[in-house]
């Protein structure tokens, strides 16, 4: 049985005076709740794991955990490039009671298709939380093939894919090569639709931060097979999609996200604010659907 089926919010992390905003933090989660959003991924990569300490990203799972009190699947975000360190925060993840974790491949250090498995398989052998792979080649400059993830989802403990390329033939060879053995999760808002088709269980998505009732309702059409329906949705929500990818995320989706008086405009060096010539394509977005009024 899948973890979750359905729209899951890689959550923003919200910053005040370059600390953790934690009452914004539990309003978001409470606001993503009540949008019916599926699944909850706190300290994922839209969540700036990369500039905070790393006691600063276990404090965030463990509120996003204790805000959701196990009304809906929390995944904590546990990758790491050093295969201790993950394992090591999987361990406190399962401690303050996430459902799962979500593992980057390792970026920057590079390893080959078998340090990945040797990687996966080393953290999955920890048994500590059920793995979710995440393969994000544009963040991590490392690719998993479908062989490699055909060999790592082998593993009894790994229970999910978060494939976020943009080779959709690939990602659907290894949907074929993997054969049942793991769920998959659309990693990319703008394709969400076409790969639940294609028998994808749903999306880990940046939009939900900003439309959590259209994206669910999108995904969920999806999954029904209310097609029609499913398609105007991922056109209608195209142009925020790609505003909000127009610079780094989570950039824009933070820019968004304070336009909603959700959290401060605020994202940890290197990551700088988004450029004025931008904001104004984001909020023309956001007007289109309804998310902002129109101005005078």
């Amino acid at each position: 049985m899948a973890l979750f089926t359905g729209c899951g919010t890689a959550l923003i992390t919200p910053f005040k005076n370059d600390e953790i905003d934690y009452p914004a933090l539990d309003c978001l989660v409470e606001s993503q709740i009540d949008a019916g959003v599926d699944a909850l991924i706190a300290a994922g990569t839209t969540g700036e794991p990369a500039t905070m300490t790393w006691e600063e990203h276990l404090n965030v799972i463990r509120r996003v955990v204790d805000v959701t009190h196990g009304r809906v699947p929390v995944i904590a975000g546990t990758g790491s490039n050093c295969t201790r360190e993950a394992v090591e925060a999987a361990r406190m993840s399962k401690q303050f009671g996430a459902d799962a974790q979500l593992v980057v491949t390792p970026y920057y250090n590079k390893t080959s298709q078998e340090g990945l498995i040797a990687h996966f398989h080393a953290i999955a052998d920890a048994a500590t939380l059920p793995v979710i792979v995440y393969n994000v080649p544009s963040r991590t400059g490392i690719d998993m093939g479908p062989m490699a993830l055909a060999a790592i989802c082998k593993h009894p403990n790994i229970i999910g894919v978060k494939e976020a390329s943009s080779e959709v033939g690939q990602s659907l060879e290894k949907m074929r090569m993997v054969d049942g053995l793991a769920d998959f999760y659309c990693g990319n808002d703008d394709i969400a639709v076409p790969m639940v088709a294609c028998g994808y269980k749903g999306l880990i998505s940046v939009v939900s931060n900003v439309a959590p009732k259209e994206t669910v309702h999108m995904v969920h059409a999806a999954l029904e097979g209310d097609n029609r329906e499913a398609a105007a949705w991922q056109l209608k929500l195209l142009p925020l999609i790609n505003a909000l990818f127009c610079e780094t995320s989570p950039i824009p989706c933070k820019a968004a996200m304070a336009a909603l008086g959700m959290c401060e405009d605020e994202v940890r060096l290197p990551l700088v604010p988004m450029q004025e010539r931008n904001r104004e394509r984001l909020y023309q977005a956001m007007r289109a659907l309804g998310l902002l009024p129109e101005q005078a």
